[in-house]
């Protein structure tokens, strides 16, 4: 006999948040994706240690080593660049862990206007943590409204 959860054991938890910023889709790409190894532990101010594993150039496969300050304990990830559109798109996942970030640039109706989203997915979580999805999910949406708020600050600056 199988059990019915219920909930999708399946499904990734995300959240995802979007910031208008006042500069062109090239000035914050090249902070984001041009310089992302340069500028990424500016930006996620969790991230207490940090290593490009392929240099500082940013392609698909390249790959980094970050250790993120979490509720106190110390996360250590590997992940990996899987998408890279100039002017467009950063997309990495985690290899060790099963998390994925992305951002999304896009022209906005005024000039030198920019729409920035940033949207997190934790692709697998264990089943005893399934209950709390909701919790989860508004703790990712928080964390991705700190994220295109950091990103809006820095690109002012």
């Amino acid at each position: 006999m199988q059990i019915k959860l219920p909930y999708d054991i399946t499904k990734p938890i995300s959240g995802e948040a979007s910031i208008e910023i006042d500069k062109s889709t090239q000035d914050v790409f090249d902070y984001i994706g041009v310089n992302f190894f340069e500028n990424y532990p500016k930006w996620a101010e969790e991230v207490i240690e940090f290593e490009p594993l392929n240099g500082k150039e940013v392609f698909i496969g390249a790959k980094a080593k970050q250790v993120r300050q979490d509720n106190g304990d110390k996360v250590e990830s590997i992940f990996e660049i899987i998408e890279y559109q100039s002017n467009c798109k950063l997309v990495f996942q985690g290899v060790s862990t099963p998390y994925r970030n992305s951002y999304l640039i896009e022209n906005n109706e005024r000039p030198l206007s920019t729409r920035l989203t940033f949207r997190f997915e934790l692709l697998e979580i264990e089943i005893f943590m399934r209950p709390f999805q909701k919790l989860l999910r508004t703790a990712i949406e928080d964390g991705a409204e700190t994220i295109v708020d950091n990103l809006k600050n820095l690109l002012a600056a």
